[in-house]
């Protein structure tokens, strides 16, 4: 081999002498062993099975693994069962007159949560002005309480227990809701949207039979509870009145004799003090727990039961009953008069 300016030049004079031989008696011999292994292919049953009966035996073996339930009630379990469509088309399901299919229902109101009751009074007014044919109920929850004001007259003023909510029962359809909606202080019905992108609108959703029935009784109690509130009240305020009566009619057990200051009176009042004066004595006493009649003011023909007498002021607690209820007036001397037993 010889190289001339950068080439590579090859010539058969230039191999190498062939390597010595080696002979094989040299070396001892080992013994080789040679094993043959052979695999017999047959064919399996699932080759030979159909689709349905492989899948039938998959379904077996997923089962077999669980524990408990099938795969395929934890599968439906997990998966949400979607209601049928009740209507054609999504145009369909925007008409406020499919309402009227579900005949008289429960609705609920979004009101004012301040005016909610005058409100409801106002709807009322309006559907029986412009819907005289239509049969509906308006229903608002509240708890009447009743308070004792300083005059000693009582006042009872509803408290709304679910504020901002009027209940209506009726058949709706689109005329009588867009109606409703169009009233002073009315927010519109509480439902869901529906439609799609192209247009939503909120559908009102009727108040289901158990609901209502929850409502009704939660009110019932409310109200209940208010009127034993009340009641323990006016027991506490009765007994509290009778311990004071006792310690005024200890302290004037004694009688006391009042003559009357002059005071400028009606005609009438006059008259009456007059014929009182011609056909009874002269002087009267009064003591607590005597029959007496008003005179003149507010209370004017009145009888009541004199329950407290201040000699130093010149006053006078008169218990009247009103409703069926006693009522506690503070007047004047003069203004009263013993009745004759």
């Amino acid at each position: 081999m010889q190289q001339h300016q950068g080439l590579l030049s090859w010539s058969p004079y230039n191999l190498l002498p062939p390597p010595p031989l080696i002979h094989l008696s040299h070396f001892p011999r080992k013994p080789t062993s040679f094993s043959v292994s052979a695999t017999i292919v047959s064919e399996t049953p699932e080759s030979i099975l159909t689709a349905r009966e492989r899948r039938q035996m998959r379904n077996e073996r997923r089962e077999s693994k669980l524990t408990g339930t099938g795969w395929r009630e934890q599968v439906e379990d997990k998966l949400l069962i979607k209601p049928k469509k009740r209507y054609k088309s999504w145009t369909e399901e925007l008409n406020l007159d499919t309402l009227s299919t579900l005949g008289p229902q429960w609705w609920i109101i979004r009101v004012s949560r301040i005016s909610g009751q005058e409100t409801a009074q106002r709807v009322a007014r309006a559907l029986i002005r412009n819907f005289p044919d239509i049969e509906f109920k308006v229903y608002a929850p509240a708890v009447h309480i009743r308070r004792k004001l300083k005059n000693g007259t009582i006042s009872i003023k509803p408290k709304p227990i679910f504020p901002g909510c009027v209940f209506l029962n009726c058949v709706l359809n689109k005329e009588v809701h867009d109606f409703i909606r169009e009233c002073d202080g009315v927010g519109g019905f509480i439902g869901s949207k529906v439609g799609n992108t192209k247009r939503q609108i909120n559908k009102p959703r009727p108040v289901s039979a158990d609901d209502l029935e929850a409502i009704f009784r939660q009110a019932k109690e409310e109200q209940e509870k208010t009127d034993r509130a009340w009641e323990e009240e006016q027991e506490r305020e009765r007994i509290l009145n009778e311990e004071q009566l006792n310690k005024s009619s200890d302290v004037n057990s004694k009688e006391v004799k009042v003559t009357p200051k002059s005071k400028k009176r009606s005609k009438k009042a006059l008259e009456a003090l007059a014929s009182d004066l011609v056909t009874e004595k002269e002087d009267k006493v009064l003591v607590p727990g005597a029959t007496v009649r008003v005179l003149s003011g507010s209370f004017a023909e009145f009888k009541g039961t004199l329950k407290k007498l201040d000699s130093k002021t010149g006053t006078v607690t008169v218990g009247f009953t009103l409703f069926g209820k006693e009522t506690l007036a503070d007047l004047n001397v003069s203004e009263v008069v013993v009745e004759a037993e």
